[in-house]
C-alpha cells in the first residue's frame, strides 16, 4: 500500500512491528492483526488535524520500538505473542470523501479476508463505515455487532448537503445493512447532540446507547456487562469503534470535537481490555487523535495505549483459551501466572 510517509509524519511501523504491504496478500498471510493507518479528516465539522493520527498513535512511546511490549496486567507480550504487522497509511485524499472511503473499505476486507483483525488509526470517524463495512463483507453482513465508545451518537443524516463525515457514520452503517441497529451499543453519550428527530430515528432502530448519566448511575462495569450479552447475541463477531472524545478533556484535549464529562483514561483503558478479553472482537478502530491540539502529546499516548491494550487481551484470551488458567486480575503482579 502506497504511503504518504513525511506527509503525515514519520514513516514508521507500530512500535517497531515488521511492515506488510496490503496489496501483497502474501505478505500477510500469517499475520494475527493488522494495523493500517486511514489519515482522512476531510469529514471533521470542527477541528481538523486527525489525519496526523495515526503517524502519531504509532510513535507515542518513550519505551524502544523494538516490536516487544509485555503487559504487566496481563503477562503476555502481543506484540511478540501475536504476529502483529503494520500495512502503513491507505492514501486518503481529504478533498475526496467517496474516494477514500472506497479505498479504505478495500484494503479492511482484504485484511479480514486473510483472517487478520484489522486495527485501523484514524482518521476521523467518517472511517468507521468503512471499517465495519470492510469486515462485515468478509464475515457476513449483519453477523457482526458494534461496540462504539463516543461522546457523540455519529447518527446524523446529512451535513452541509453531504451524507458522508464524521457526524454520520453510524447511520450510513446501519442503513447499508452491514451492521444491525439492534445489535449497537454506545458507550459514554453526553452533551447536546442530537436533537429528538435523530434520537427517534435511532430508537426506531432499536439502538442502545449508554449515556454518561446512566454510566454513572449504574456503574461502567454493569453497563459493559449488560452491552456484551446484546452484542454477543445472533452474531459472531465484534467490532470496536473507540472514538477518543469518550474520554474526558482532561485525558484526550487533542481531539476535534471535545465534550467535558467523559470517561477518564483508566476507565477506557480497562473496558477496552476487557471487550478484547471477553469477546470475539474481529475488527477495531481508533479515531479523532488530532495532534495540533494535543498538549504534550497525552492524546496520542492514550491512543497508543487503548492499541496495546486491545492486542494484550487479544493474546491473553488465545492463551487462556488454549487451557492455561483464566486472567483474573486480583491475583498479584510476581507470582508468574
Amino acid at each position: 500500500m502506497a504511503r504518504y510517509g513525511p506527509m503525515y509524519g514519520a514513516d514508521i511501523t507500530f512500535l517497531g512491528v515488521d511492515r506488510c504491504d496490503v496489496t501483497d496478500p502474501g505478505t500477510f498471510a500469517d499475520a494475527d492483526v493488522v494495523i493500517l493507518g486511514a489519515p482522512f479528516d476531510g469529514g471533521t465539522v470542527n477541528r481538523p488535524g486527525a489525519r496526523f493520527g495515526p503517524a502519531a498513535i504509532r510513535q507515542a512511546c518513550y519505551l524502544p520500538h523494538d516490536g516487544s511490549r509485555p503487559s504487566l496486567a496481563l503477562r503476555v507480550d502481543a506484540l511478540a505473542d501475536l504476529r502483529v504487522l503494520d500495512a502503513g497509511d491507505v492514501e486518503c485524499y481529504s478533498g475526496d470523501v467517496e474516494g477514500s472511503i472506497a479505498a479504505i473499505e478495500e484494503a479492511v476486507r482484504r485484511i479480514a479476508s486473510s483472517g487478520a483483525v484489522p486495527v485501523v488509526l484514524g482518521g476521523d470517524h467518517t472511517i468507521a463505515l468503512p471499517d465495519a463495512r470492510g469486515v462485515a463483507r468478509v464475515r457476513g453482513l449483519g453477523r457482526v455487532s458494534m461496540i462504539h465508545f463516543d461522546a457523540h451518537a455519529d447518527t446524523g443524516n446529512v451535513a452541509f448537503g453531504h451524507l458522508y463525515g464524521h457526524g454520520q457514520p453510524m447511520r450510513r452503517l446501519i442503513e447499508s445493512g452491514a451492521v444491525r441497529g439492534d445489535r449497537f451499543l454506545q458507550i459514554g453519550l453526553r452533551g447536546y447532540w442530537p436533537g429528538p428527530e435523530t434520537l427517534r430515528w435511532m430508537a426506531d432502530r432499536d439502538m442502545r446507547s449508554y449515556e454518561m448519566t446512566e454510566i454513572g448511575a449504574r456503574g461502567l462495569g454493569e453497563c459493559l456487562t449488560e452491552a456484551s450479552a446484546v452484542a454477543l447475541d445472533q452474531c459472531e463477531g465484534v467490532f470496536l469503534s473507540v472514538d477518543i472524545d469518550v474520554c474526558d478533556p482532561a485525558a484526550a484535549p487533542g481531539t476535534g470535537t471535545p465534550e467535558p464529562g467523559g470517561l477518564s483514561a483508566r476507565g477506557l483503558l480497562d473496558s477496552v481490555r476487557r471487550i478484547c478479553y471477553e469477546l470475539p472482537v474481529v475488527g477495531m478502530d481508533v479515531v479523532e487523535v488530532a495532534p495540533p491540539y494535543d498538549q504534550a502529546g497525552i492524546t496520542a499516548a492514550l491512543g497508543n495505549r487503548i492499541v496495546l491494550e486491545a492486542l494484550s487481551a487479544m493474546a491473553r484470551r488465545r492463551r487462556d483459551v488454549s487451557g492455561h488458567p483464566p486472567w483474573d486480575p486480583r491475583q498479584p503482579l510476581l507470582d508468574g501466572r
